[in-house]
């Protein structure tokens, strides 16, 4: 059994952070992952003047990501623990992944989850990205093992179920989601 619905009340709708270089950070989400900058603008606040950029990629969803002037240049760590975006298929995937390696983009790893496949890498100012595809299996998380980006789709996926198959609570994704639907109270 699938879920159908959503858990009612509420839904991740988008996320905003503060950024030091507006322009390169634009760029990046424009150009490399291919968002639109859908308004701009500047915002009065009690810590002063914000300049916002807007930014999506589904035209029905004004804004995913809100870029924020403000970012203190001397933090030493960053609190975002990672921007994830889900890719639609394998194809795309590997597109970005290619694309992060052309535009020279640090810390590109190629991950698989057992319930994902995954590629991290890291915006201009160090905040990490996750673009993933989801597999048709479940396992017991964390989980985190290097994958082989240079395999053909068919032999790379036959590793990850390979690898997943022989992990804590490996079972088909489906059967996750009803568990998952049940304990939500949804199902």
């Amino acid at each position: 059994m699938t879920p159908s619905s959503r858990r009612p009340g509420l839904s991740l709708s988008h996320m905003g952070f503060y950024v030091n270089d507006m322009a390169r950070q634009e760029d990046f989400y424009a150009r490399v992952l291919e968002f639109t900058v859908t308004d701009r603008g500047r915002l009065a606040t009690a810590q002063g003047e914000v300049r916002l950029v807007f930014l999506s990629r589904d035209p029905l969803v004004h804004h995913q990501i809100v870029l924020a002037s403000g970012r203190p240049a001397s933090l030493a760590f960053n609190p975002i623990n990672q921007i994830s975006l889900e890719a639609d298929s394998l194809a795309t995937l590997r597109c970005f992944h290619r694309r992060f390696v052309d535009e020279g983009v640090a810390e590109i790893r190629p991950v698989t989850h057992g319930n994902a496949v995954s590629v991290y890498a890291r915006d201009p100012e160090g905040n990490r990205l996750e673009i993933f595809i989801d597999t048709p299996w479940y396992v017991d998380q964390p989980m985190r093992v290097p994958v082989d980006f240079t395999l053909p789709n068919d032999a790379l996926m036959a590793e990850v179920e390979r690898h997943a198959s022989g992990l804590p609570g490996f079972r088909p994704r489906a059967q996750w989601e009803a568990e998952m639907a049940r304990r939500m109270g949804i199902a």
